[in-house]
């Protein structure tokens, strides 16, 4: 009976490819239209099948980390890929609808993030040993989204184009431009404007690790009078610059505070300014976070629609000049990260556990599977006070970029982290 219940669910869900599970010892039973590569789960038991039924956008993932269940043909990536790319987006059981809809009408408490939990909120993140991140991201610690300008670019490469595709998009016409850098990770755009047209940039962050990293290389690159790294939140910032621009932070924001975020950038704004916006986001409608992602990854977090963002925007009195939309690049940098990752697995289960290691290798894929298959995308908001802050077409954003690549090869220390 049990068994016969638990197929239905399964045969919902995948229609198309190959999907074997077993429950115990039992021998398994296969759903899908059998095309592509078969892949083979085995639940330790029915508890652990059961668990991840009633509320799988929570406990699956805690199943994988726990060894509820197994892989026994396949990977996790191949698995969640061949989950999530099913057509419908139904919930797979009355309750899994049921926590679904319960976390979207809570989702503002969960996303209240007043200064004392944001700063908890980030350190439960970017906090982690600092090795960590060295060990799958770029030489420049770019922990965001690439900008692959060709399908076969490599990871640094297309964390390079995306600093210079931001930094055309910011109008740098002159050097000495004031720049505010808000969520500054680990440094790398700060410093990269510095270098490349001579902007004054100051970087704030809540992470302490970041901080440190962030002006150890702004030292070594004898840097310091030219950019200046804070621990502050972003709200408590005075000054008022030339341009502003914020990379990866805003999905930590929280919807309740859209409209202080993009109050006080307009105030931070000179009149002539330019600011770019690069988050998340989703092509949907709005809806709530992941409740795993909530509680192992990022606590306070959340992915808004542009019908969320725009709105608050408008009501600062911030004109929306341009709009970006970069859809499946995110899916390439996650897919790089998990295979640096995997590549240096028996270095991170040195730093953390077993358990820490597929808690993050099941992050990387279900994210990199949702920016393929589900509403996932990140988009670029260019905004200034005046309408001729920009020029009329998009031409000079090539432009520049092309001025940027001659002058990236006259730099002759290469970009990297401090001490390596």
């Amino acid at each position: 009976m049990f068994e016969r219940i638990v197929r239905g669910i399964f045969s919902s869900i995948v229609k198309k490819g190959s999907l074997e599970i077993a429950i115990g010892y039992r021998p398994p039973f296969i759903v899908g239209d059998g095309t592509g590569e078969t892949t083979r789960i085995r639940f330790k038991n029915r508890l652990a099948l059961s668990r991840s039924l009633i509320n799988p956008e929570l406990r699956f993932g805690e199943a994988f980390m726990n060894e509820g269940f197994v892989i026994e043909r396949g990977d996790i990536a191949g698995l969640l890929d061949l989950l999530l790319r099913q057509t419908g987006s139904a919930a797979p059981t009355p309750t899994a609808w049921f926590f679904d809809k319960s976390r979207y009408l809570f989702r503002r408490i969960e996303q209240f993030n007043p200064r004392g939990r944001a700063r908890k909120n980030v350190h439960h993140h970017y906090d982690l040993d600092g090795r960590l991140y060295s060990l799958f991201l770029d030489a420049d610690k770019q922990y965001s989204c690439a900008y692959f300008e060709t399908p076969d670019q490599s990871l640094d490469d297309a964390q390079l184009a995306k600093k210079r595709h931001l930094a055309a998009k910011l109008l740098y016409n002159k050097p000495g431009l004031s720049t505010l850098d808000i969520g500054s990770g680990w440094g790398g755009l700060g410093l990269y404007l510095a270098e490349m047209v001579g902007a004054k940039v100051t970087g704030v962050t809540l992470s302490d690790e970041q901080y440190a990293v962030s002006c150890q290389r702004a030292t070594e690159k004898r840097l310091g009078a030219q950019v200046e790294f804070r621990l502050q939140d972003y709200r408590d910032v005075k000054d008022a610059f030339d341009r502003v621009v914020s990379v990866g932070m805003f999905e930590h924001v929280g919807v309740d505070h859209y409209n202080k975020f993009f109050k006080k950038m307009a105030a931070l704004l000179k009149p002539d300014g330019v600011a770019v916006l690069h988050s998340i986001g989703r092509s949907d409608r709005p809806t709530n976070t992941s409740s795993w992602i909530a509680k192992y990854i990022f606590p306070g977090g959340y992915i808004p629609s542009l019908s969320e963002v725009i709105p608050a925007a408008e009501r600062s009195g911030l004109i929306v000049t341009d709009i970006e939309i970069l859809r499946l690049h995110y899916a390439e940098t996650l897919k790089a990260w998990r295979t640096r990752f995997l590549a240096h697995r028996e270095e991170v289960l040195a730093l953390y556990d077993e358990r820490f290691c597929k808690m993050w290798e099941f992050y990387l894929a279900a994210s990199e599977m949702a920016f393929r298959h589900r509403h996932l995308m990140v988009f670029h908001i260019q905004m200034a006070h005046r309408h001729d802050a920009v020029p009329l077409t998009r031409g000079y954003i090539e432009d520049a970029e092309a001025r940027l690549r001659i002058i990236e090869g006259r730099v002759k220390r290469p970009l990297r982290l401090a001490g390596e």
